[in-house]
């Protein structure tokens, strides 16, 4: 469903992504680490269509973000680690405007909006301004609307942060759920034990460089992901 082929982004004289191969299969949850500065949330927009970069190309389902932008923006949905969102519109609102963008029929939205809004608690907030929320709240909100339009790839950048430990569980399990029905989901973490006992697959990045990318059993041998990751970043 994504296909990373030979990818490089330089800032000025820094090679912020350098040469960066590897695909995410439909189906499959797949995580991507590294430490902070690594490329980790380049590579993320770069796959979304927010970052243009210099060399090679992103498959999204067959299409290239650069050459056919709207046919692969349309197929996902995007969640990034610091949500920004229309801060004086209602939650609800904000949720049927991304709707709108992807014309969700209204019993679809409806019953989605209200299934998740329910799963993290929000239900009773659906009538607030976003700019009253905490942080957590407002990314249960970017959550919400991303899931209501029921997108074919999630990309989620650290979206554990400032959850609540009931609404990383209730989100592990949309995930599941999301790949038991053909989707495919690629995140980037900081929490390892949650990527080793969720994902299917998982990519570490070190100075824009992919230094590991195979299957979770593969990558961790007899050792814990925590373990490997830390033995590559000594190297």
């Amino acid at each position: 469903m994504i296909k990373i082929k030979k990818v490089s982004k330089l800032y000025g004289d820094k090679k912020a992504l350098d040469n960066v191969s590897f695909e995410v299969k439909k189906g499959e949850i797949f995580a991507f680490i590294g430490h902070n500065g690594a490329g980790k949330t380049t590579l993320i927009k770069s796959i979304c269509g927010i970052l243009d970069f210099d060399k090679g190309d992103i498959l999204i389902d067959g299409h290239s973000i650069k050459e056919e932008p709207l046919d692969c923006k349309k197929k996902m949905a995007y969640i990034s680690d610091d949500p920004e969102l229309y801060e004086d519109m209602k939650a609800i609102s904000f949720i049927n405007f991304v709707c709108d963008m992807y014309d969700v029929p209204t019993e679809v939205r409806d019953k989605n909006i209200k299934r998740y809004a329910e799963m993290f608690g929000m239900e009773n907030e659906l009538g607030s301004e976003i700019k009253s929320f905490s942080h957590g709240m407002k990314q249960k909100v970017a959550l919400m609307a991303a899931l209501s339009h029921e997108p074919k790839i999630l990309i989620m950048d650290e979206p554990f942060v400032g959850l609540d430990p009931k609404a990383i569980f209730d989100m592990k399990e949309v995930m599941k759920d999301i790949v038991k029905k053909g989707g495919t989901i690629f995140f980037s973490t900081h929490i390892l034990d949650v990527a080793e006992k969720l994902c299917d697959r998982v990519a570490i990045v070190k100075k824009g460089r992919i230094v590991k990318v195979g299957d979770m059993k593969e990558i961790r041998g007899d050792k814990s992901l925590e373990k490997v990751f830390l033995e590559l970043e000594e190297k």
